[in-house]
């Protein structure tokens, strides 16, 4: 063998063994390049699920917030209608004239007139308006006289010193009751159609 086909097959060798080693190299890089397009899809997809969840969320929280805006905004509307349905039956208590304020005030002094002894002295204020009225039915009564204005809307409030008894028997008081006892058969009549 002479130099140059030894010369010939080392440089053959050196070439397969280069082409081997592309080769391979080749193929580690084309495995690197899938892991790395795997990772980075596996990423991609992790960060949509991620962002979905996130638009879900604030949907979610949007939507509830809205719902309890909107019940807030009812609520209030149907305290509102309550309180000028409340002012309503005032005004119309207040109103009220004539027999039927003397009937109602007369029998709410009967009923003042139950809780004292007939040795009280008892004292009997009521809505200034209603003074000549309370001044006349107080006079019908043993031991009462009229004692001045007190701030309602009509009725009237009995006292005894002696006694200390204190009976409150004004429109306002009886509304009260009546408000707080009918409430929920108000409400329901007025927003349950």
């Amino acid at each position: 063998m002479s130099l140059d086909t030894v010369a010939e097959d080392v440089k053959d060798d050196a070439r397969e063994r280069a082409e081997r080693i592309r080769s391979e190299a080749d193929e580690r890089a084309e495995e690197i390049v899938a892991e790395a397009e795997s990772d980075a899809e596996e990423i991609r997809a992790e960060r949509e699920r991620e962002i979905e969840r996130r638009i879900d969320q604030e949907r979610e929280q949007k939507l509830s917030s809205a719902k309890l805006e909107a019940k807030q905004k009812r609520l209030e509307g149907r305290r509102v209608v309550l309180e000028q349905t409340r002012e309503e039956a005032e005004s119309r208590v207040a109103d009220l004239g004539g027999e039927r304020r003397e009937e109602l005030t007369r029998e709410l002094l009967d009923d003042a007139a139950d809780e004292f002894s007939a040795d009280d002295t008892v004292r009997v204020s009521g809505r200034a308006d209603d003074a000549d009225l309370l001044e006349s039915l107080v006079a019908e009564y043993e031991g009462f006289e009229y004692a001045g204005e007190v701030e309602c809307l009509g009725g009237a409030v009995a006292e005894s010193e002696a006694s200390r008894v204190r009976v409150n028997n004004t429109f306002d008081s009886i509304l009260d009751g009546v408000w707080e006892a009918q409430l929920q058969a108000i409400s329901t009549r007025l927003f349950d159609r």
